[in-house]
């Protein structure tokens, strides 16, 4: 499955400023959006203001971190199908078991190179979750 229009939820700008220069630095064009807060994208995710083909999502956020908007998104009929990528600093196997109980179809360890990320975002935007 080919994804086009991206959203990545993540507090931090400098993450989101990276993550949208390896998406610019890809093989394949997409729509990005990026949202600093899990309740503000599950409103207008809800509300269906975005409609994104997949999510990455960071896990430690303030407020409503990754765990808890994974669990309110899959309670959502609507929003159910859309796959959600973790990408996270934290890489525990037990967090990782722990996100894909909730409805990630993908858990990704924040890579330490922007071509790590680059590779990471090409093989997921051309192949799917499958994969990771």
């Amino acid at each position: 499955m080919r994804f086009n229009n991206i959203l990545l939820i993540d507090d931090d700008v400098d993450d989101q400023e990276i993550f949208e220069a390896a998406l610019q630095s890809a093989s394949v064009s997409v729509q990005y959006q990026s949202i600093s807060s899990a309740e503000l994208a599950l409103a207008q995710l809800n509300s269906g203001q975005i409609n994104p083909d997949i999510i990455f999502l960071d896990l430690n956020m303030p407020v409503m971190d990754g765990r808890r908007f994974l669990t309110e998104v899959k309670k959502m009929e609507a929003l159910r199908p859309i796959p959600i990528v973790v990408i996270s600093t934290a890489s525990h196997p037990e967090t990782i078991f722990n996100v894909k109980k909730l409805g990630a179809a993908a858990f990704v360890t924040k890579p330490n190179s922007f071509d790590e990320l680059v590779t990471i975002l090409d093989k997921v935007l051309e192949n799917g979750t499958t994969f990771l």
